[in-house]
């Protein structure tokens, strides 16, 4: 994969000649601000000096973001010429802003110049993305050409659970809108497409610790006292086989065990043993069940072993459900953009998004962006979070042209694709 692609490269069709197409010098740019975010990565809450670059550029095309109350992300609004009111209900489009704390390991002039952070997730992009967005929809409403209101939320925090949307929504990033839309990095998906689904597109994260306690004692003497570390191993392989049997199979509901300490010497029992893991549900409705049935799961084991139990169910995120008419507005931009075959049915996929929260109170949908560079399929794709992971930039004009034909399109006249 090439880490220097042109913004003119010839393997990713232009667009047709519709309003809202991205510039090759509006392209530039935001591959220029994408890698600068790439070099300074900042973690969920820190992200400063991205909220200041973002701030700036927007104000330099004229238009008044406002930083969020935690002091990181901000939203700004898009309004129709001469419509300084309502306009009706917003469409919003949401970016995440933050990095993750791991290396960056590619060789690339933008590498990351943060040792241990890195944009591994390509929330530069959709930053990138959704600005492009926004300094197209502004040039469009300066020419009395943009038909309705439009929100950009640069979000905080989207790898902090419970996500930095809840205080996005706090701060009153969802006041006045009808919908909104977003899109998230696939390198599985080439670039120049999208992949959508109707319904649940990612899955609910929780994060599980459990604390066990016992008196400890001699190995010699197991029945004198309480077997903390036989305790733990059966709680990891017990606690997934009866939540397997107690929920419909098809919610997906599954618990995965990442630590598992205890004890200090071969031959004492220990006091104390700890656990953490993640609870993952494809369902919405067995997500808000879930904490109980955890918890009773939990218990019935470590009493099975006459072991005392502290649980810390520590709430994460539900599903990404992508609504309808929301679906079908993202696959229809996308088509008028570049074609019927740039549409690609996807999978749930197992992974948390906050964009969830959202949902929860107005209609949206999320697609993933192809990133994958087109007759790449040869080459292993850099998967998410990890520290290789880069993109075609050439994505950053199919996001951002895919925002602006979404914003554009008559509700009214619409036909769903999906």
């Amino acid at each position: 994969m090439s880490h220097l692609l042109s913004p003119d490269a010839a393997s990713v069709a232009e667009a047709p000649e519709l309003p809202g197409g991205v510039p090759d010098a509006l392209l530039g740019e935001l591959i220029a601000f994408r890698r600068d975010l790439h070099m300074h990565p900042e973690l969920g809450g820190q992200e400063f000096r991205t909220t200041a670059a973002i701030k700036d550029r927007l104000e330099r095309e004229g238009l008044a973001p406002r930083v969020l109350d935690t002091g990181t992300g901000l939203v700004c609004d898009v309004l129709p010429s001469g419509d300084r009111s309502s306009g009706g209900a917003m469409l919003a489009l949401r970016a995440d802003i933050d990095a993750l704390p791991i290396p960056d390991t590619k060789t690339v002039p933008y590498r990351s110049t943060v040792p241990g952070r890195a944009h591994a997730c390509g929330h530069d992009v959709h930053t990138a993305v959704v600005l492009g967005a926004g300094i197209v929809l502004a040039r469009l409403a300066r020419e009395g050409r943009l038909p309705r209101p439009v929100r950009l939320i640069f979000q905080p925090a989207e790898e902090v659970l419970p996500g930095g949307a809840t205080d996005a929504i706090a701060s009153g990033a969802l006041e006045g809108v009808g919908r909104i839309l977003a899109v998230h990095c696939d390198p599985k998906v080439e670039t120049g497409r999208i992949g959508l689904r109707l319904g649940p597109i990612t899955s609910a994260c929780d994060r599980l610790e459990v604390t066990l306690a016992g008196p400890g004692g001699h190995t010699a003497r197991p029945h004198l006292t309480t077997d903390l570390v036989t305790a733990a191993a059966r709680l990891v392989t017990e606690v997934p086989a009866l939540l397997a049997r107690r929920v419909d199979t098809r919610s997906g509901l599954a618990v995965t065990w990442g630590r598992l300490e205890t004890g200090h010497a071969p031959n004492v029992i220990p006091q104390v043993a700890h656990l953490s893991g993640t609870m993952r549900c494809l369902d919405l409705d067995a997500w808000r069940t879930a904490p109980d049935l955890v918890h009773a799961a939990v218990d019935e084991v470590a009493t099975m072993f006459r072991a005392k139990s502290e649980i810390r169910y520590i709430r994460g995120v539900p599903p990404v459900v992508n609504e309808p008419e929301s679906t079908a507005l993202l696959a229809d931009a996308m088509v008028s953009r570049r074609g019927a075959d740039s549409v690609e049915d996807t999978e749930q996929s197992l992974g948390g998004e906050d964009f969830s929260w959202y949902l929860e109170r107005v209609p949206g949908a999320m697609a993933r962006l192809g990133v994958r560079p087109p007759g790449d399929a040869s080459a292993a794709p850099r998967d998410i979070h990890q520290g290789d992971f880069d993109v075609d930039e050439r994505a950053i004009r199919v996001g951002a042209e895919l925002f602006t034909a979404a914003a554009l399109a008559d509700p009214a006249s619409r036909v769903s694709t999906v």
